[in-house]
């Protein structure tokens, strides 16, 4: 049986890699590694936790000594590689500690995978997921492909391009087989409410102001998180050792245009009076180095591996929506801080 790692498979994109690993291949073993920051958290995995090929390890990236005992005792023979700090106004408060997970963490599981594995590169698969964030902005035209240089402008994606970088060094100095993905912004469920989209859905719950930065012209390409997770597992088992892969939704939204819609499904959801959520949007000062726009274009994947996505915004987001609404106890532990208990109540016992 093969064994994956995927790091960071408590949080967001990563519950959601797991959760596809676990349910779409029986016969991998997937070990679930995360060090549960607030941004991790198991209770998005209840449903698969008991699956005889899923297993969790509560683990840091940053500490060698731990991921080296890792490989050691686990023998991996592949790392899907999502944990990293993500959020571009915690990197601007603190860039030393993205620095400290993005990268440095990153070279630690490159390591240990090149001394584990170097007997049989051929055989094990080193993938690292990244964003879009590295190729920096675009103006009014154009799309970020493959071969986009790398313009970051943030301490975070500042970060994810030096790991980039890494992972690339690890390809052509060591000959290790490893793969890279850059994605637009994600949505969907068992997002953490620090984010644009489940932050206003919680705020328009509780009639508080939705935040927008500047004017809210920024354009963002959205990609459902499960398409992303199908796009993992396409480019896993399909991409040749080296390449890259740029994985976008094909929907360019102004900031303000989607949180207009947003508000509009909210209404509609909650009986509430059209227009009564606009109400809500309150705009402030802008973010520091705010790119103006992003834009994917994931022609490559199409063509090479057959990828495409399989819904539209508008269709994504109603499904959001109604997930948000329909785990409304999820929203709350998470606002509250209490699904950081999960871990205690449920694996400490085990």
């Amino acid at each position: 049986m093969k064994k994956i790692i995927i790091t960071g498979g408590a949080g967001f994109i990563g519950s959601h890699v797991v959760r596809r690993f676990v349910k779409s291949h029986p016969e991998y073993q997937i070990i679930n590694l995360d060090k549960l920051t607030y941004a991790g958290n198991l209770a998005n995995l209840k449903d698969i936790e008991n699956e005889s090929n899923y297993r969790f390890v509560k683990g840091d990236i940053v500490d060698a000594e731990f991921i080296n005992s890792l490989f050691e005792t686990e023998q991996p023979d592949a790392v899907i590689h999502l944990a990293a700090e993500s959020h571009v106004d915690r990197s601007i408060t603190n860039p030393l500690e993205f620095v400290m997970t993005n990268v440095v963490g990153t070279v630690n599981l490159l390591n240990a995978a090149r001394y584990y594995w170097k007997d049989r590169y051929e055989d094990t698969r080193f993938y690292h997921v990244s964003t879009d964030e590295v190729y920096g902005t675009l103006g009014e035209n154009g799309m970020f492909t493959e071969e986009t240089p790398y313009d970051p402008h943030s301490p975070y994606s500042a970060s994810k391009a030096s790991s980039d970088h890494m992972v690339r060094a690890y390809q052509d100095t060591y000959g290790m087989n490893t793969v890279i993905s850059n994605c637009s912004n994600n949505y969907g469920s068992f997002h953490f409410p620090e984010k644009l989209i489940p932050l206003s859905i919680h705020n328009i719950k509780q009639n508080k102001s939705i935040p927008i930065y500047g004017k809210g012209e920024n354009i963002r390409d959205w990609l459902w998180v499960e398409d992303h997770a199908r796009a993992i597992d396409v480019i896993f088992h399909q991409a040749k050792s080296g390449e890259t892969y740029n994985i976008g939704g094909h929907n360019e939204w102004k900031n303000i245009d989607l949180i207009k819609l947003l508000c509009q499904i909210m209404d509609r959801k909650l009986g509430r009076e059209p227009g009564t959520s606009e109400k809500l949007i309150t705009y402030v000062t802008d973010r520091a180095g705010h790119d103006l726009r992003y834009a994917i274009d994931a022609t490559k994947l199409k063509t090479e591996l057959g990828w495409t996505p399989s819904i539209t915004f508008e269709q994504g987001l109603e499904k959001t929506v109604e997930w948000y609404l329909d785990n409304e106890q999820w929203l709350n532990d998470v606002t509250s801080g209490h699904y950081q208990q999960y871990y205690e109540e449920q694996y400490t016992q085990r």
